[in-house]
């Protein structure tokens, strides 16, 4: 039976299993050099990438597979054909299916009408191969995730959802600090509770020093998301209180990891001397969705 990864949620019962075995891989990478020969994989991109297209791509090079990366102004999907028949004709080509969407719905359709594995690639929803790679990160830099605290500062977005998802399933604290008005909706944070029922805590404030204080992870993203550009100017007064700089992370351990899915916008979600600091992981972790996507794709479409 083929399985789609639309959410973090989707790996809730091998979430620790999948980090485990992207370190395997990472640590033996020859070992894996043939696991997806003649395996083909199809990205449809809606949006710009670098890490996520580089990442699939590579990955399914050195696994011994291809990838194919479609554009949809160079598909049919472009002139009108539909998503499902998109996924039924794809099917009948590729092994697996990458998708970048605007629409969540889009990307559950799409995952409904193929017959061989869908991986969510970003959404407005989730971006669950992105939190992957952070928890893979997280567990080479700290040695464990179960008892961590790791907070994440800024809009509560795709990126966040997933993250507290993440957090739930392996027992690490979730601290969301966000400006009144940009907090997960109540579903998802309910979600998240009840995944994690008495090993890990979720925490929804307005106040970024609450998040920031004894925090093992300080995590952001950007404050104006592919598609929200019309809104850039009001949201960076709005967030601008939620800035990881020198004093905000004062309040976190000593030894905490800056993470940070990337691209970011120096001087605006965080300082320079932050991102470019002696705690930021930032590159380890934009390595990371090479590694954390080969176990991905191995366990999926082998």
């Amino acid at each position: 039976m083929k399985r789609d990864i639309l959410s973090v949620l989707d790996m809730k019962n091998d979430l620790e299993e999948l980090i485990n075995f992207a370190m395997e891989v990472k640590k033996n990478p020859g070992k894996y050099s043939e696991s997806l020969k003649q395996k083909s994989l199809a990205m449809i991109f809606e949006k710009p990438s670098t890490r996520t297209r580089t990442s699939f791509e590579v990955a399914m090079t050195q696994l011994g597979g291809h990838a194919l990366y479609m554009n949809p102004k160079d598909l049919q999907l472009g002139r009108g054909e539909t998503i499902e028949d998109t996924a039924r004709v794809l099917s009948r080509f590729v092994n697996g299916i990458i998708y970048r969407a605007f629409d969540h719905n889009m990307m559950i359709t799409l995952a409904r009408n193929s017959t061989v594995p869908v991986i969510n690639a970003l959404d407005d929803y989730e971006h669950p191969a992105q939190i992957l790679a952070d928890l893979l990160t997280v567990k080479e830099k700290k040695g464990k995730l179960k008892g961590l605290k790791i907070s994440f500062i800024g809009d509560g977005n795709n990126v966040a959802r997933s993250l507290m998802f993440g957090c739930a399933i392996v027992g690490a604290d979730f601290y969301l600090a966000t400006p009144r008005g940009f907090e997960l909706k109540n579903d998802d944070i309910e979600k998240a509770k009840s995944v994690a029922g008495n090993k890990s805590k979720i925490v929804i404030t307005n106040d970024p020093v609450e998040a920031a204080k004894d925090a093992d992870v300080i995590y952001t993203d950007v404050w104006v998301s592919m598609g929200e550009e019309s809104q850039r100017e009001e949201k960076e007064k709005i967030f601008r209180n939620y800035q990881i700089n020198a004093e905000l992370v004062k309040h976190a351990k000593k030894d905490y990891i800056f993470m940070h899915c990337l691209p970011a916008h120096r001087g605006l979600e965080v300082t320079g001397d932050v991102i470019d600091g002696p705690n930021s992981v930032v590159f380890d972790e934009a390595e990371n969705r090479l590694h954390a996507q080969k176990a991905m794709l191995i366990r999926l479409l082998s």
